[in-house]
């Protein structure tokens, strides 16, 4: 099977199956999502979803957290990961919003990835949900199940080479959903240590598979 058939495979199977593909993070509007996906970084959604609902509540815009402490702020997030580095990151990035972007979230990578604790994963992340840009944020479940499925080479050995790789291989208007396809599949069908090939439906075209059970296509 040639690249470009498991890329047409993928997409018809995903496109069928789950074409509304969307974040598992509870967010209201541009300014809680970028706040929640800086949280998230190497932490599950569900903790971020459940330390969000009363930080939105009391910090509502980046002047909130611009204004606030470490000391008053810490206590909301302090059960997810890095807890220290992400309330400096967040006070950070509120007193940036406010004083170089207008308190708005800006709509490019290169501008997103000023602010404190947004790397390039975070930015494409914001970009392609807000701003519907093709671009294709990389995580770990993103790099894992691209490689296993074979729409990317093995030897990409960077988060940003499977990006470059999945951004010119992928139809500009799927890069946004495909990026939550990968994700979602990840996260519950082709987990990391135990991938659940007796349920998953990807087999006819999974490069991991045809590997593992000795196929040759």
């Amino acid at each position: 099977m040639t690249r470009k058939q498991r890329y047409e495979a993928f997409i018809d199977y995903f496109s069928n199956h789950q074409p509304q593909a969307e974040t598992e993070l509870a967010y209201g509007n541009p300014f809680e999502l970028l706040v929640a996906v800086v949280l998230s970084a190497q932490c599950t959604d569900k903790r971020i979803n459940m330390v969000t609902p009363k930080l939105f509540q009391d910090f509502p815009s980046p002047e909130h957290l611009a204004a606030t402490t470490f000391d008053e702020l810490f206590p909301y997030i302090r059960t997810v990961s890095y807890p220290n580095n992400k309330t400096k990151h967040l006070i950070g990035l509120g007193k940036m919003l406010v004083e170089d972007f207008g308190s708005e979230i800006p709509s490019t990578i290169e501008e997103l990835q000023k602010l404190p604790g947004v790397g390039r994963k975070t930015a494409n992340v914001i970009t392609s949900v807000v701003w519907n840009q093709p671009s294709m944020a990389v995580d770990t479940h993103v790099f894992r199940v691209s490689k296993r499925l074979g729409l990317v080479n093995q030897n990409a050995s960077t988060p940003l080479a499977v990006e470059k790789q999945l951004v010119k291989h992928l139809p500009e208007k799927v890069i946004p959903v495909a990026h939550h396809w990968l994700i979602l599949h990840g996260r519950y069908t082709c987990v990391a240590r135990s991938p659940k090939c007796d349920s998953c439906e990807l087999t006819s075209f999974c490069r991991y598979f045809e590997k593992k059970e000795g196929i040759a296509r």
